[in-house]
């Protein structure tokens, strides 16, 4: 696998929710910029409206040259993820980079969203990707520096007046963005705690739906509404910069970050430059 710069060349990254998604395209991404990658998921089948497994996607990348590894942890459990790092760290060594790419969803009105529910999310999107920081931070120390990186959303700001599409699509999103800005705010102070040791720790979000590999739902929305959607490689190019340059605490959204340094976007495998900041989800080429 080659690529232009290989900006991550002997790093080694851990990318949560990589066995779909915009977690496998960070994946991909990394590893054709030399990193060898350890991909994990909560499970090895599909599931959801998104298909693919972590055997598949570990398999895609070594197919293509690169160096990639699966562990398989449910984040949802506390005791399961206890060691997902020291896990992480057997197949390439010590962890530089961490991806808190996992996420869950559950969309419910304000009103009505149960405890078992918020739970849910604040384990997977806020407890577990606190954890795994904590446990990935003195590896980073010993060695010098790291770079850690949470994926946020654009829920985390209420829609505003008029709703672009329904009342109700708007208002469902809350619960799930409510535990999308406490991560954001916990990237910030952690972001200013960690910079003396040159542990560079951000949060980055789509400024749309990311049109991802099997994507179906999404590439249906495209068709119809083009400004509504964005292409993954957008998402995989600005955690790039992310995890290779000295920001520090940025609560940032994709297209805005590669817009304001000008940054190119590649495709996955770093072999081509697809456009800049402007570049629109390609509906046909990713079915």
């Amino acid at each position: 696998m080659s690529a232009t710069n290989q900006s991550l060349r002997g790093r080694v990254a851990l990318v949560t929710g990589a066995s779909r998604g915009i977690g496998r395209a960070i994946a991909s991404r990394f590893a054709a910029e030399g990193a060898s990658v350890v991909l994990s998921a909560s499970r090895m089948g599909a599931h959801g409206r998104l298909s693919g497994t972590l055997e598949e996607a570990t398999s895609e990348i070594q197919a293509a040259g690169g160096k990639a590894a699966g562990v398989s942890a449910d984040l949802v459990d506390a005791e399961a993820r206890r060691d997902l790092i020291e896990r992480a760290e057997v197949p390439f060594g010590p962890l530089d980079v961490l991806v808190n790419n996992a996420g869950a969803g559950i969309m419910s009105l304000p009103s009505e969203s149960t405890t078992e529910e918020r739970r849910t999310m604040f384990e997977i999107n806020v407890n577990a990707p606190v954890d795994l920081a904590q446990q990935a931070i003195p590896g980073m120390k010993a060695r010098g520096g790291g770079w850690i990186l949470n994926i946020s959303s654009a829920t985390t700001i209420q829609t505003g007046l008029p709703y672009r599409n329904t009342k109700h699509s708007s208002l469902i999103i809350g619960p799930y963005g409510a535990t999308k800005a406490a991560l954001d705010r916990y990237t910030e102070a952690l972001a200013h705690e960690l910079a003396e040791h040159e542990i560079f720790v951000n949060a980055l979000a789509p400024v749309a739906i990311v049109l991802t590999q099997s994507a179906d739902y999404v590439r249906d929305i495209a068709r119809a509404n083009p400004d509504q959607v964005e292409p993954v490689e957008m998402m995989a190019e600005a955690a790039l910069e992310l995890c290779t340059h000295r920001h520090i605490g940025r609560i940032v959204f994709s297209r805005d970050l590669l817009h304001s340094i000008g940054r190119k976007v590649h495709s996955l495998d770093g072999k081509q430059v697809l456009g800049d900041a402007l570049l629109e989800a390609d509906v046909e080429a990713t079915a």
